[in-house]
């Protein structure tokens, strides 16, 4: 496969898998729902700051983006798949595997 087709096929996926606007991405963000999931050290959560990246993204030109740009972009497409694997049963509406694939770009609900 030649490095424009694994090119195309990252950013294929990525916006697969990214179904929130920036908009909406960013107003999620602000939330205190936002803000209490994820991984965290005590600073920032890892798909927080994962979902600031992802607005700047959606909001790059796809040939302005670089090779660190695509490796996250791989990196939201994978974590997404996985995550909605694990959906657990039940209205999804207010629980922490919503809002933790919300800080990855993904709305479950959508």
């Amino acid at each position: 496969m030649a490095a424009h087709d694994d090119r195309d096929e990252t950013i294929d996926g990525f916006h697969q898998a990214v179904n929130m606007t920036p908009a909406q991405l960013k107003d999620w963000l602000a939330t205190d729902e936002s803000k209490s999931v994820g991984q965290s050290n005590g600073a920032e959560s890892v798909g927080h700051a994962s979902g600031r990246r992802i607005i700047e993204l959606l909001n790059t030109n796809k040939t302005d983006l670089t090779d660190g740009d695509l490796a996250h972009m791989r990196k939201v497409a994978g974590y997404v798949k996985r995550h909605s694997a694990q959906r657990p049963g039940g209205d999804v509406t207010d629980t922490p595997w919503r809002y933790s694939l919300m800080n990855w770009g993904h709305d479950p609900k959508e």
